[in-house]
């Protein structure tokens, strides 16, 4: 496999491009040009074969740089983001800087501040680098291509290290979580297996209510984009919310249907893709007519929906499809346009009270549009096939960070931040049903305070 991915790095260079990358670097040791033998302390190794892994090649520049090659996404070279790889074999205060040299895409929060993050084998919780250490600029020697470069000091010798685009969230991770879930026999959760993908991986629906019976019901997707991983994160938290003995979930479960799709592409997301299902699809634009061989996940999905529309028992209110954003600060929504002035004053009313409950929420930066290259996307498909009384929306969120009202500077997003978000969304519902005074009712008023929004804002540190 290491010399495969040697032969491929010939190709691409022969190529003229990065395109020919086929496969990650599998424990690729990158010894100085003229070294033999067995690999010495120092000589880094590079690993993306595993889960969610992304790197296409190295080059070795001198003993302290690299250049790094993002690998396309499976069938589809117009896409290169995400990377997910692992470094090994160091020495302890060596010195390194990695130069990420073929991203597709030019704009991005690189430009803003935001870094890669880094965990390893002794400190396995995902950490941000310090924002002082990378750099993006446009790189005379890689065409005039942007170029992300980060300096790195390795700190024991036998940690292996990883780094990544954001924090990775994997199609097992997801399957140990849903797992426990069910262990739990929980009356009001329901699991069931909707479809499979191309590669025979599972796709997963929740059903979280205490009745079907004439109620309101909500869909909700994510990682239909494998690589926006923050994605997953919001998802867990809205599913961990509902489910919990909170109050204000509670009432929810009492009064509205929750039908979650947490992986609409477990393909793409299993091969470290930024976009694309395995076949190289772009499974957002193709809501209009999936094909149930090559988007069978999306053809699962659309047919269930279809089906609940038709079924006049079935009030199906909200469609809410979770992505994360390349270019943009906070939490914002994307909704369709009406002509009707009064269908798009209920429209703005979800994300104005979300705004009001998630201090990382931006109404500001929310937009309704009928853009042409939106056509096939599940928010405006949606959007043209259910009645007046239902809403369809993109809600994004920063790779990177939030502004909060009288901050002075953006703050990095973690893990519990993205699920934080995740959690204000679920409440939200109970503003906008007006279902506060039954939470008002069967909670003592010295507990209130134990149900309000997280609104506060928790600053990460610089590793």
């Amino acid at each position: 496999m290491e010399e495969s991915s040697v032969r491929d790095a010939e190709t691409a260079s022969e190529a003229g491009g990065e395109d020919a990358l086929v496969g990650n670097v599998n424990k690729l040791v990158m010894s100085p040009p003229g070294c033999s033998g067995a690999p010495r302390k120092g000589h880094l190794v590079f690993d993306a074969c595993f889960e969610s892994g992304n790197l296409g090649r190295v080059d070795y520049i001198s003993e302290f740089e690299f250049d790094l090659f993002v690998r396309p996404d499976t069938c589809n070279p117009r896409f290169r983001v995400w990377f997910n790889f692992t470094v090994e074999n160091v020495c302890e205060t060596q010195r390194v800087i990695f130069n990420v040299v073929n991203f597709s895409k030019t704009k991005s929060l690189y430009r803003d501040g935001m870094a890669p993050v880094v965990k390893s084998t002794s400190r396995p919780k995902w950490q941000r680098l310090p924002a002082k250490n990378v750099y993006y600029y446009r790189c005379p020697d890689h065409r005039r291509n942007y170029v992300m470069s980060f300096a790195f000091c390795f700190d024991r010798e036998d940690d292996v290290y990883q780094f990544a685009y954001c924090y990775p969230y994997t199609y097992s991770r997801l399957q140990h979580y849903l797992a426990s879930l069910e262990r739990r026999n929980l009356p009001y959760l329901q699991r069931e297996l909707l479809g499979l993908s191309v590669q025979q991986r599972r796709l997963d629906l929740l059903t979280i209510t205490n009745s079907e019976r004439g109620k309101k019901l909500v869909f909700l997707t994510a990682r239909v984009h494998p690589g926006e991983s923050p994605a997953s994160f919001i998802c867990q938290g809205v599913i961990d919310f509902l489910v919990s003995q909170h109050p204000v979930a509670r009432i929810l479960r009492d009064h509205v249907i929750f039908k979650i799709v947490p992986m609409l592409n477990p393909d793409g997301v299993y091969l470290g893709n930024y976009r694309c299902s395995l076949m190289g699809f772009d499974l957002n634009r193709h809501w209009q007519d999936p094909s149930p061989w090559a988007h069978p996940t999306l053809h699962a999905v659309k047919q269930l929906i279809v089906q609940m529309n038709q079924d006049p028992r079935v009030s199906l209110e909200f469609y809410i499809d979770v992505h994360a954003h390349s270019t943009m600060l906070n939490g914002f929504m994307y909704g369709n346009v009406f002509e009707e002035e009064e269908r798009v004053q209920r429209q703005a009313v979800f994300p104005r009270l979300l705004c009001q409950n998630a201090a990382d929420f931006s109404f500001s930066s929310t937009s309704f549009n009928r853009d042409v290259v939106k056509a096939g996307t599940g928010r405006r498909f949606l959007g043209g096939l259910l009645d007046d009384t239902s809403y369809c929306y993109t809600l994004e969120v920063s790779f990177y960070s939030y502004m909060t009202a009288g901050s002075t500077a953006p703050v990095p997003y973690t893990e519990e931040t993205y699920m934080r978000l995740g959690r204000n969304v679920a409440r939200t519902f109970l503003d906008y049903y007006k279902l506060n005074s039954l939470v008002q009712d069967s909670v003592p008023s010295k507990c209130r305070s134990a149900w309000q929004p997280d609104v506060g804002a928790a600053v990460l540190t610089s590793p």
